[in-house]
């Protein structure tokens, strides 16, 4: 996050603030965020497959699972990534406080769309109810920054 990477000052590590920038840094692998996105939009296509395709009813549930399965995964990294940020912010660089906040706003934005997601694939109601408990931490920590 660049508000990690901006809380590197003398004064940073001085305080242990640095540290806890270099750990949040390591905790949050953007690429993983990325590679969701491509990794949806090819289990979209399979799915798309098992439509229009006859396939034996074992490989359409390992697609329908999947399609699932990224969704949920991403609502879980966006959440964990969240609480890193969140947890960072009272050592975070108070000059660039306000691209920490964005960062938490864009993954929650990204956690809602990953959740719609999950609900076209008919999750069961037990992990619907799992990923809503989630994003209500997530509107929490939003809450408390507006």
């Amino acid at each position: 996050s660049m508000a990690a990477a901006y809380t590197t000052r003398k004064k940073d590590a001085a305080s242990g603030a640095k540290a806890q920038a270099i750990e949040l840094q390591s905790a949050m692998d953007v690429t993983e965020l990325i590679q969701a996105a491509d990794d949806d939009a090819e289990a979209y296509a399979d799915l798309q497959r098992t439509w229009k395709e006859t396939m034996a009813e074992e490989e359409k549930a390992k697609i329908e699972a999947r399609a699932l399965a990224i969704p949920t995964n991403l609502v879980e990294t966006c959440h964990k990534n969240i609480l890193s940020i969140h947890s960072f912010l009272p050592h975070c660089n108070t000059n660039i406080t306000s691209d920490a906040k964005v960062g938490i706003h864009t993954l929650a934005g990204a956690a809602r769309a990953a959740y719609q997601t999950v609900l076209v694939n008919s999750p069961p109601e037990e992990e619907k109810m799992r990923l809503q408990t989630l994003l209500k931490e997530i509107r929490d920590v939003e809450d408390e920054l507006l």
